[in-house]
């Protein structure tokens, strides 16, 4: 069964319980400011994880001590989807885990 895209009232709710995501050029986005360069690092191998255990991928950027994640759903047209948004929770989820207040 295809995943069906968000309405824009049902984005904005969802948005509303996301503090620092936005949605950008159709994508919902985070960047995330880390301690150090391993912290980052160790923040995308995490990532990584939970997308492989959602079979979700998102495009993720490492910069030095940063990490941004840009992510809609490709079988939904680039639509944004639940699928986006759980893969934000979750990592939501294990930010504080790496420094992330």
């Amino acid at each position: 069964m295809p995943t069906q895209p968000l309405s824009q009232k049902e984005i904005e709710d969802r948005l509303r319980e996301l503090p620092g995501w936005s949605v950008q050029d159709d994508r919902l986005t985070r960047e995330y400011r880390l301690g150090d360069h391993f912290a980052a690092t160790a923040l995308v191998v995490h990532v990584a994880r939970i997308q492989q255990e959602l079979d979700h991928h998102s495009d993720l950027t490492l910069g030095y001590n940063t990490v941004a994640l840009s992510v809609h759903t490709h079988s939904a047209g680039g639509a944004l989807t639940g699928k986006d948004f759980e893969l934000a929770e979750r990592v939501e989820g294990i930010a504080p885990g790496h420094g992330i207040a």
